[in-house]
């Protein structure tokens, strides 16, 4: 599957994204008609990503915010309780975004290399569709409240654990080779990172969505395949 065709089957809209968010938060948000909320928590989330950009969330004031989304710090307020809900917040939903996008696609292939593939491409595809959530809350990450800590990394490494199985019921299916799974996991992780972190130096060499996910693909082949001897 190719970029253009996953786009397809699983790209959501901003509004949507802050429509599932609303329905989510309903308890603690006050603004109850949801065409409002919703239209207010896009503008918020939009204006939070391009103001951290600058100049990150933590130099971020209410104000700073009020005068991005056009909203009055009261309006603001109706939605959170402050910065660090606000964070709690884009992080929980973010990592959640990720963790049952990856999920459903693990659970399209039994084959246990095919399934590794298509992880391995998702993920990065996911990052490309999602980029302002997948920077943000890498970026964040070590600004949030130990409590809310505690759920985000419980849903990263439970992206991690997907790569993890996979390749240790590959090794038992006699696909791929013997190793320590858990680590070789982690940093195929972190070269999926690479993308929505580092985009600029792949633009910078004319490497597309695909040809990235491709070459990331060959190198996990390369490394964790059963090589054929004799």
């Amino acid at each position: 599957m190719n970029y253009k065709e996953f786009k397809k089957l699983y790209a959501s809209s901003s509004r949507d994204i802050a429509r599932e968010v609303f329905l989510n938060n309903k308890d603690s948000i006050q603004i109850k008609k949801e065409k409002t909320a919703v239209n207010n928590l896009e503008k918020i989330f939009d204006s939070v990503f391009k103001i951290a950009s600058k100049k990150g969330f933590q130099a971020m004031s209410m104000r700073d915010l009020s005068r991005e989304t056009g909203m009055s710090l009261g309006s603001l307020y109706h939605y959170f309780t402050g910065k660090e809900e606000l964070l709690g917040i884009i992080q929980t939903h973010g990592w959640s975004i990720m963790k049952r996008n990856l999920k459903q696609i693990s659970d399209t292939h039994e084959d246990s290399l095919r399934k590794l593939r298509t992880v391995i491409k998702g993920h990065v595809f996911l990052s490309e569709l999602y980029r302002p959530w997948f920077y943000f809350t890498f970026m964040e990450a070590r600004s949030i409240q130990p409590a809310q800590l505690k759920v985000v990394k419980a849903m990263e490494g439970s992206t991690q654990q997907i790569l993890a199985e996979i390749l240790g019921c590959g090794e038992e299916r006699g696909v791929f080779m013997p190793g320590n799974h858990e680590l070789t996991a982690g940093m195929i992780k972190a070269m999926q990172q690479e993308w929505y972190l580092k985009r600029w130096k792949y633009r910078k060499l004319n490497v597309s969505v695909d040809q990235f996910a491709d070459h990331l693909v060959g190198i996990v082949e390369a490394f964790c395949l059963v090589r054929e001897t004799g």
